[in-house]
């Protein structure tokens, strides 16, 4: 594998960051949302939406772990690593995602949360592949972009650990 071309620079990350940031302010105006983010892989895009989001709000992270794809029959199943701080109870939650490609850990963020009675979910997500849902009704209420079925490293996605730190988004290659 080899990082490819720019795909997304980081001047229009940037400003489709702060256009989320202020759709956020204006839909949540008056009231105290807590944006959860995954770790690690949105912790770029939720430092930089929290930055742009311009009413108060909380900040909160789940870490999750899949596993199981063989040994289940194709069934990955999700485990919670981290779990939230915060009582959602009452509150809005918006998840953070960095991609929402099949929609099954999405889902199950928001299957879990609803168990904990907020007062509403919502997703944003950077990056969005609404061609490979497998799960239907998503709270999906903020996309950054649609985007190919790529890989991509840079502004927080990364190639075994590697690559988070660049702030424009390229593809990833597969060497030659």
């Amino acid at each position: 594998m080899r990082i490819g071309e720019v795909y997304l620079s980081a001047e229009e990350l940037a400003a489709r960051v702060r256009e989320l940031g202020a759709e956020i302010g204006r839909d949540y105006a008056g009231r105290e949302p807590v944006l959860v983010g995954s770790l690690k892989a949105s912790i770029v895009f939720i430092a930089d939406l929290s930055r742009a989001v311009p009413i108060v709000h909380s900040l909160d992270f789940v870490e999750l772990a899949g596993y199981g794809s063989a040994q289940m029959g194709g069934h990955e199943q999700i485990r919670v690593l981290k779990d939230l701080d915060v009582d959602v109870r009452g509150r809005d939650v918006v998840v953070v995602e960095d991609v929402v490609d099949t929609g099954l850990t999405l889902n199950y963020l928001v299957r879990t949360f609803e168990l904990r009675s907020p007062a509403s979910i919502a997703a944003v997500t950077l990056l969005d592949r609404p061609y490979r849902r497998l799960v239907d009704d998503l709270p999906v209420r903020y996309v950054g972009f649609v985007v190919p079925d790529e890989l991509f490293v840079g502004y927080g996605f990364d190639l075994e650990e590697r690559w988070r730190q660049l702030p424009d988004l390229r593809l990833l290659r597969l060497a030659s």
